[in-house]
């Protein structure tokens, strides 16, 4: 089965190294993607070019696909399963979540021509560069790409209530599955969309919002564990 991996904000293909040899261990066949408006730098890229360029690799593909979405990357997952809901078997979730109708995945990032570099460390919370001691955050800052504003800020459009029925996996790293659990059931507008989700499992991964960076053989360990079986 073929297993498309969505990098998060500020990363390529490259950001799944770590996980790409226990995926195909596992018998399925990982593809590692980067995102159009990253290589190139293009700013007229929005979320639905990235939502339609992935939905495209579905269509091409011989039959059921799973979907790994890291941060951002997970809206851009959402998207595509609200595109092809009979095209996808699985979608994980790696310190995200699926992106509901009207949302935006983050407009408080300063922009410079139209593309978003990646912040000063001192912009992130304790919680989301948990883990991330100097020599591995230097690593992250020499291979950050330039994201497009509009991928950040565009607003997601969803129609197909199909999307529901998709089972989903989410690895949570800065929050605990028990602050999730207790968010739904307080009908929280930022797990709205994954309480409507008919199955849905929550894992712990305890580190900060990269764990390839920092807890790298553990997150493998768990996007495999959350495969549907060959």
């Amino acid at each position: 089965m073929d297993v498309i991996l969505i990098p998060g904000f500020w990363l390529d293909a490259s950001a799944w190294e770590p996980v790409v040899p226990a995926v195909e261990a596992a018998g399925h066949t990982p593809r590692s993607i980067t995102l159009p408006g990253l290589v190139p730098p293009d700013p007229s890229v929005g979320l639905r070019d990235q939502i339609d360029y992935v939905t495209g690799l579905v269509d091409a593909a011989s039959g059921p696909v799973v979907l790994v979405g890291h941060s951002g990357g997970g809206a851009v997952a959402h998207g595509v399963v609200d595109a092809r809901p009979d095209r996808i078997a699985k979608v994980i979730y790696v310190d995200a979540g699926p992106l509901g109708d009207g949302g935006v995945i983050n407009d408080g990032f300063e922009a410079e021509d139209g593309m978003i570099p990646l912040p000063n460390r001192m912009v992130f919370d304790d919680e989301t560069v948990a883990d991330m001691d100097d020599a591995i955050w230097a690593a992250f800052e020499a291979r950050a790409l330039p994201i497009p504003e509009k991928v950040a800020t565009e607003r997601q459009v969803l129609s197909d209530p199909r999307r529901y029925d998709v089972p989903v996996t989410v690895i949570t790293s800065e929050m605990s599955e028990q602050t999730l659990r207790d968010l739904m059931a307080a009908d929280h507008p930022y797990v709205a969309e994954l309480k409507a989700v008919t199955q849905a499992e929550i894992v712990e991964l305890p580190t900060g919002h990269w764990p390839m960076f920092t807890r790298p053989d553990e997150l493998a360990r768990l996007v495999v564990a959350a495969l549907p079986t060959p």
